[in-house]
């Protein structure tokens, strides 16, 4: 067994460096020592004995690796190393091919696979084996090197080339074919292989005896591959011109060595001064790449400037160039992504030749397992150069067995593999054969695949099952069954809808509304089937499935609106709702009630209400008025006191009565806060950010409390702590185009906030609003000034005020039964400037627009009542 060598040392070197003990029985290899043994054999005997049972030891522990993960390319490499080092040649051997059965071995590896067993080889009987290697090694990467070992192995081995039959230099030069084809056009090491041909066949010209015509044909051999290589750009061209031109002097062709071009056909002087100019034009490229070379450059810095070699030599529109100049990159950077998946489309794009297509995808899928879209590209492009279906489905599948980062890139190969089998189903493929890859792909993808992927999947089947099958029951089933996994998604139901639709089933399209209009769906999803629902009968129905459907429909959509209203409030419940068409409806279902009267404890008495003198007797009074109120039986007002109790029941409950109990706050233990939302996202957009580290047990997405539209910031309850760390780690990341900003929701904060604003200390601040405002309103004139048909102002109706001095962006607003003398005091706040100058100044206490369910509305600016 040979032991491990440096690249660079002689081949001549290899057998004397080697020697194999112990009859080639599994021991270590010994050293050749020409020094005489010394006392101190013995210990290093022991030490060896060590250091074996180590070795034993690392080996076993490598192969139970080896095992459980036959895929882990580094114990691969260690395996064979430690096996190398312990001259374990048949598990060498084994270890070798197991690893070449998952991966391409370096160019290293296959110069010492192919060295060690030239070693071991005890006659002709095992040349072709090694010749096999020496084959798979240069056909997986190119190596200039394992070219030369290849090129004189077979030269000194091989008896029909050693012998110089005609099949055997029929043999060495088709050889050499190969290696100038494969790395010719190398700029630095091609050389090397030119030099390898022209000695082999001056050889061959120094055994030729008597035959002029025979050897006059091989000096014009030679004289072609001097032309050859001088057309070519390489280093150390002057060399071989002058090299060239002393041969020719050998054959009689008398020519001056002074001069560069004497005696030079014409046309070869032109092919060599072109290729001396390009070679010029690319040695800074080629002197870069040595440079990183020598200094150990990362291997992001060499894939750099390889990428700017490539970019430069596809302008000059060579393909052959290209080829080799990928070549190398790729054997300098075997697992770049970014290389496989240039070069690859540089194929497809422009030599379209199918052996060697193949042959580069093949590869690049063995480095680059995890690149999905390699596979992708390699199923097109085998489709393009119609291979079988038998070589398409065995890379299909050895593509499945891959492991890709997410679920969305198997699902990216199923689909290319459908799309294959439909565009060649005029070839004669059973449609079978679609159906089977979607039930595969079904039951593969489905456990972890989103409601949207599932939907794509679901609808490209459905659709071919109707076009391609010919089989709507098929096609039914298909939706039948996503709708057993996902009937709470609005899409499909939809898509079932409209299949049903583009089919010509308008009775049973109506049916599958009846069945989800009254579902709930995320986001304005319950509205929109609605409507969808009425549109689909106008457009296909008779007038009494019109009629039958807006009977269906419109009582959904009110329970939907007040659900909607009813959760507005909870959310933000300083918000006063819009009065809609139906808000009758929802008033009587609650009784007109008086206004609070629950008795404050002494101690909040002396703190927080005015002089007993002032308010007992507004109170006193209000209590009067309201009991003759209702008494009265004043319909417009027990339906404005009913509507307005019903509108601000949170919130009257929360300030009026303060003192009675805290308000209800999320506790924002696990949760995080986001902004900088796209307008357009709703709470299904979030929750499928968040659906890859689930946890997601409530979304609060803050609406403008006027437009109704997103504020581009929401809150987002998670299960635990866990999910919480993980959903921060999302920060910056693109939510439909934008980053989003993904941070932990701040609970005392908000708590500071809402306590200073309720404290007794800021109430001192507050004499603008709540009792004090209306103490200062009642105070600032006499009973005697106040009209007859003005009413006191009672009550604390002052749900929304000011949290500050500074929060004086508001108006107070006093509705005026007409046949009452109770005034109801609101406080309105506005969020934005522009909304609340437009309340100031577009009211006009003259006009008749200024009533509110028979209320007389007149509104002040929150610092005049203060």
């Amino acid at each position: 067994m040979v032991t491990p060598m440096e690249e660079d040392l002689p081949e001549a070197a290899a057998p004397e460096s080697a020697d194999v003990s112990g009859g080639g029985d599994g021991q270590n290899p010994a050293p050749i020592l020409d020094a005489p043994p010394s006392d101190s054999d013995s210990d290093s005997s022991d030490s060896d004995d060590g250091g074996d049972g180590a070795d034993e030891l690392r080996i076993q522990t490598l192969e139970r690796g080896l095992q459980e993960q036959p895929l882990d390319y580094e114990s691969h490499v260690h395996y064979i190393q430690c096996l190398r080092k312990s001259g374990k040649t048949e598990k060498l051997r084994t270890a070798r091919e197991e690893m070449n059965k998952y991966f391409p071995l370096t160019p290293k590896m296959w110069q010492e696979w192919t060295k060690d067993e030239i070693s071991l080889s005890t006659g002709h009987e095992s040349f072709g084996d090694i010749e096999m290697l020496y084959e798979r090694g240069v056909q997986e990467y190119l190596f200039v090197r394992l070219w030369r070992d290849y090129l004189d192995y077979v030269e000194e081995h091989d008896q029909s080339v050693s012998q110089c039959s005609p099949s055997g230099l029929t043999k060495m030069r088709n050889l050499f074919e190969r290696a100038i084809t494969a790395g010719g056009l190398h700029v630095t090491d091609g050389i090397k292989l030119w030099e390898a041909y022209r000695e082999y066949e001056m050889a061959i010209l120094t055994i030729i005896d008597g035959d002029d015509e025979e050897k006059a044909k091989q000096v014009q051999r030679i004289r072609v591959l001097f032309h050859r290589q001088l057309s070519v750009p390489l280093v150390d061209m002057e060399s071989v011109l002058a090299e060239y031109k002393s041969w020719e002097a050998e054959q009689g062709n008398a020519n001056d060595p002074s001069l560069n071009f004497d005696g030079v056909p014409s046309n070869i002087v032109s092919a060599y001064k072109k290729a001396t100019e390009m070679y010029n034009v690319r040695k800074q490229y080629e002197d870069q790449l040595i440079e990183l070379s020598n200094v150990d450059a990362s291997e992001g810095d060499k894939l750099q400037e390889f990428l700017k070699y490539i970019k430069f030599e596809e302008t000059s529109g060579d393909p052959a160039r290209v080829q080799v100049l990928y070549e190398r990159a790729v054997s300098e950077l075997p697992v770049s992504s970014e290389l496989w998946m240039g070069y690859t489309s540089y194929l497809d794009r422009t030599l379209k030749v199918p052996a060697v297509v193949k042959s580069v995808y093949h590869r690049a899928t063995r480095n680059c397992t995890w690149v999905s879209e390699l596979w992708v590209h390699y199923l097109l492009s085998l489709e393009r150069i119609h291979a079988s279906e038998e070589e398409l489905r065995h890379v299909f599948e050895q593509a499945l067995q891959c492991s890709f980062p997410n679920i969305k890139e198997y699902l990216d190969i199923y689909l290319t593999r459908v799309d294959s089998l439909r565009r060649r189903m005029s070839d004669g493929l059973d449609f079978q054969l679609i159906r089977q890859a979607f039930n595969d792909a079904t039951e593969f993808l489905s456990p972890q695949m989103g409601t949207e992927d599932l939907l794509i999947l679901h609808a490209y089947w459905a659709r071919l099952e109707c076009n391609l099958g010919k089989d709507l029951a098929a096609a039914r089933g298909i939706w039948e069954n996503a709708l057993k996994k996902s009937g709470s998604v609005l899409e499909v139901w939809q898509h079932y809808i409209s299949m049903e639709i583009e089919t010509g089933h308008v009775r049973e399209a109506r049916s599958l509304y009846k069945r989800c209009y009254s579902k709930k769906f995320a986001g304005s999803g319950s509205e929109d089937i609605c409507h969808a629902w009425i549109r689909f009968e106008r457009e296909h129905g008779t007038l009494d499935d019109y009629d039958l459907a807006v009977k269906k429909v419109n009582p959904r959509l009110k329970e939907l609106m007040m659900f909607k209203a009813q959760q507005e409030i909870k959310v933000d419940p300083y918000v006063v709702p819009k009065e809609t068409a139906n808000a009758n409806d929802s008033s009587q279902k609650r009784k007109p009630s008086k206004m609070p009267t629950k008795q404050q404890p002494p101690a909040k008495k002396r703190k927080d209400n005015p002089p007993k003198s002032v308010v007992s007797s507004d109170d006193q009074g209000s209590k009067e008025q309201s009991g003759s109120s209702v008494k009265a039986g004043e319909v417009s007002g027990e339906k404005t006191v009913a509507s307005m109790e019903m509108m601000t029941d949170g919130s009257q409950t929360e300030n009026t009565a303060s003192k009675e109990s805290k308000p209800n706050f999320y506790s924002d233990k696990c949760t995080v806060y986001m902004s900088n939302i796209d307008l357009t996202a709703n709470e299904e957009h979030i929750r499928r950010f968040f659906s890859n580290i689930g946890g997601v047990t409530a979304i609060r997405l803050l609406k403008d409390r006027f437009t109704k539209k997103s504020r581009g910031l929401a809150y987002v309850d998670f299960s635990d702590n866990e999910h919480l760390e993980a959903a921060i780690r999302k920060n910056k990341q693109k939510l439909l185009g934008k980053k989003v900003s993904v941070a932990r929701s701040d609970p005392s904060k908000g708590k500071k906030s809402h306590d200073a604003g309720s404290s007794s200390k800021d109430q001192d601040k507050l004499h603008a609003s709540g009792d004090h405002g209306e103490k200062a309103v009642v105070a600032s004139r006499s009973d005697n000034e106040i009209p007859k048909d003005e009413p006191r102002i009672i009550g604390k109706n002052t749900f929304a005020a000011p949290r500050s001095d500074a929060d004086m962006q508001g108006v107070w607003i006093s509705m005026l039964p007409s046949s009452s003398a109770i005034c109801l005091l609101y406080f309105l706040n506005f969020l934005e400037t522009s909304r609340y100058i437009g309340a100031i100044f577009n009211y006009d206490p003259s006009s008749s627009a200024s009533t509110f369910c028979d209320l007389r509305i007149k509104i002040y600016q929150a610092g005049w009542v203060g």
